[in-house]
């Protein structure tokens, strides 16, 4: 079964170099690299095709359904430009696609151990219990499991199902991959498993203003998908941080309110809701500490550890109020 993997990315780049440079090292070799450029490229690279659409400069998603055309694999793989594999990825997602039922495998995309502290504490913001809750084991290894949604980062598509929906949405970019996994599991009635050993390796943003920026694109593009795919996307989880805003922002204005002489509330008695919210406010951050201990345990870092305190909680502030935006947006920009 021959492999295509499909690489997108602007130029060339250090990252794309160490990318391919373990992709040569793979224990199985049976595939070919579609590296989608959007400006050309003088250099060149074993099992590797540069293809270069300067037209589609910026559009990631529509480079990627080039793979439709060009590849020669069965299955496409999948791989961010800022990604490496490990070198078991293709050997072990592979025996899934015997089931003719399954169409795509995902894994876990774990943060590089030599990343510098900043984007170690962005990792753990992602990986750890209260950071991401219910889907750290997109970025860390966890139980095999059939999933319904998996970032393209690290996703395996058999070739003729990815054909068959007309492969990415260009109109959910970013976010076309819940569009992808969508399609797959609800028009094809197909499964997509999450398989903790098709490992890769991803490089994070740093925090604070890298990592927020990408949190906030998917907290927009997440609010968005509540209302037009709401199949996978109107979820408890996703509100969460939305709620946890609001909560904080009324419980100050209305604290705030209690210290004005000649404010009365005749329904509720204002020492009750102060003890509520102060208890609630004082909960939060103590599962930020109790969070950063367990980071402090897997990191062996007092630093990462304290910095993901202040991080998880503008995490979920940024996400949160993005999350709103997408909600009453009638339309995305690219």
């Amino acid at each position: 079964m021959k492999v295509s993997v499909v690489i997108v990315v602007e130029a060339v780049n250090d990252y794309v170099r160490e990318a391919i440079e373990h992709l040569l090292k793979l224990d199985f070799q049976d595939f070919e690299i579609l590296l989608f450029l959007g400006e050309a490229s003088g250099e060149t690279f074993p099992k590797t095709r540069l293809l270069a659409r300067p037209d589609l400069a910026g559009n990631p998603s529509q480079r990627r359904d080039l793979s439709i055309t060009e590849a020669q694999g069965e299955i496409l793989a999948f791989l961010d430009d800022d990604a490496y594999p490990s070198v078991s990825w293709l050997s072990k997602a592979l025996p899934h696609f015997e089931d003719e039922r399954v169409a795509a495998v995902g894994g876990p995309g774990v943060t590089p151990p030599e990343d510098d502290w900043k984007r170690q504490v962005s990792g753990f913001v992602h990986t750890s219990p209260v950071g991401a809750g219910s889907f750290s084991f997109r970025t860390r290894p966890d139980r095999i499991r059939e999933v319904d949604d998996f970032p393209s980062m690290n996703l395996l598509v058999r070739k003729s199902d990815f054909d068959n929906i007309g492969g990415f949405d260009s109109n959910f970019w970013p976010g076309e991959d819940t569009k992808l996994c969508l399609d797959l599991t609800a028009k094809l009635s197909k499964k997509i498993i999450y398989d903790p050993e098709v490992l890769v390796y991803h490089h994070r943003r740093p925090i604070f203003k890298g990592h927020l920026l990408q949190v906030g694109r998917y907290g927009l593009h997440r609010g968005f998908f509540a209302k037009v795919l709401p199949r996978t996307s109107r979820r408890l989880i996703y509100f969460l941080p939305s709620m946890l805003l609001l909560a904080f922002f009324f419980g100050l204005v209305t604290t705030s309110l209690f210290q004005i002489s000649n404010f009365k509330f005749q329904i509720i008695n204002r020492q009750s809701v102060l003890i509520v919210y102060l208890s609630s406010i004082t909960s939060y951050f103590l599962l930020l500490a109790f969070n950063a201990f367990w980071v402090w345990q897997k990191s062996k870092s007092l630093k990462i550890a304290f910095w993901t305190i202040p991080a998880i909680f503008l995490t979920h502030f940024w996400y949160g109020f993005q999350f709103i935006r997408g909600i009453i947006s009638p339309r995305l920009r690219r």
